[in-house]
């Protein structure tokens, strides 16, 4: 029923796109889109969705680390890009100089979700712990209060250029890391690994990639690991001050580390990216994006109908 509403939501558009120049349309062709590497699971599912039911569409994805996702937007390599961020105005002035008008939107509402290994007593962190730590004040796991573990304090990322590092060192507001032990690996997922395997890493990933409970790679990845509760109060008073980035969390903004997802685009057509877009905003992309553990901008909208026996 979804697939047939959606087909027939597009009609009216074939016969105007027939006679395009171009070679895509919104329910036909192939294109390359890019994504910062930390929305992968979302993304996977968003586009993997829109070609089972446009079955002549293609998507070719680059995953990236932030700025590399959002360069090949720019330099015209791909045709949109999932970031956690919007273009900024020297991104925008590029592509103006080449007469292109970007489009961007909201999508959803992310988390960074703070990680440990099993081994790790604590569960608990307050903001204020962790500006400490992001500032080389606090550097041994036995300096923070309550907790039983002891050793130094390792942060792992994905990348150097990650989204989720540059994320922390704003909110955080830390420019120097030098004097930080700072552990780089490849992917979100190579952040979860080496998590797993040393006991005095505190990891940071995106949270869609241990949040869709229904698919094994998230059972998998979940496996022998601790998901932080956040307060940012500086003295809880309780563990009810505390939250996790997990999707109610963040629709109620409880969570104190959570970013906006924006979907960018250069198309200059009403193409395949922006039947992409569409979808995601008006379709079942919405229900894509809460079933991954984010928050959709826009909720999928569910329809009950109450019968009298």
């Amino acid at each position: 029923m979804i697939k047939q509403m959606v087909r027939l939501a597009w009609l009216p558009l074939v016969g105007m796109l027939a006679c395009s120049q171009y070679k895509d349309t919104p329910i036909r062709g192939e294109i390359t889109i890019a994504s910062d590497e930390s929305f992968q699971p979302m993304v996977d599912a968003i586009y993997k969705a829109y070609e089972g039911v446009y079955t002549e569409t293609k998507f070719n994805v680059l995953y990236r680390p932030e700025q590399a996702a959002i360069n090949t937007l720019l330099q015209d390599s791909a045709r949109l890009v999932f970031a956690a961020r919007d273009l900024n105005e020297r991104e925008k002035a590029a592509l103006q100089q080449q007469k292109i008008t970007t489009r961007s939107q909201v999508i959803a509402t992310d988390g960074i979700a703070l990680i440990v290994g099993r081994g790790q007593t604590d569960s608990l962190m307050t903001m204020t712990e962790l500006k400490a730590i992001f500032e080389g004040r606090l550097k041994d796991w036995s300096q923070l209060e309550g907790n039983r573990q002891s050793g130094p304090i390792v942060l792992v990322f994905d990348n150097n250029n990650s989204s989720n590092l540059n994320y922390m060192l704003a909110k955080l507001g830390v420019n120097d890391v030098s004097n930080l032990r700072i552990f780089t690996t490849r992917s979100n997922r190579e952040v979860i690994d080496y998590v797993r395997k040393n006991p005095t890493a505190l990891g940071f990933i995106g949270v869609n990639w241990i949040s869709d409970g229904d698919t094994p790679l998230t059972d998998e990845l979940s496996r022998d690991i601790r998901v932080l509760g956040v307060s940012d109060k500086t003295k809880p008073a309780s563990v009810n001050d505390y939250y996790q980035p997990f999707q109610a969390n963040l629709a109620m903004q409880r969570y104190p580390l959570r970013r906006k997802v924006w979907v960018i685009s250069r198309e200059v057509h009403s193409g395949l990216g922006g039947g992409l877009m569409t979808y995601i905003a008006r379709d079942v992309g919405g229900l894509l994006i809460e079933k991954s553990g984010l928050w959709p901008q826009v909720p999928y909208n569910r329809t009950v109908e109450l019968r009298k026996n």
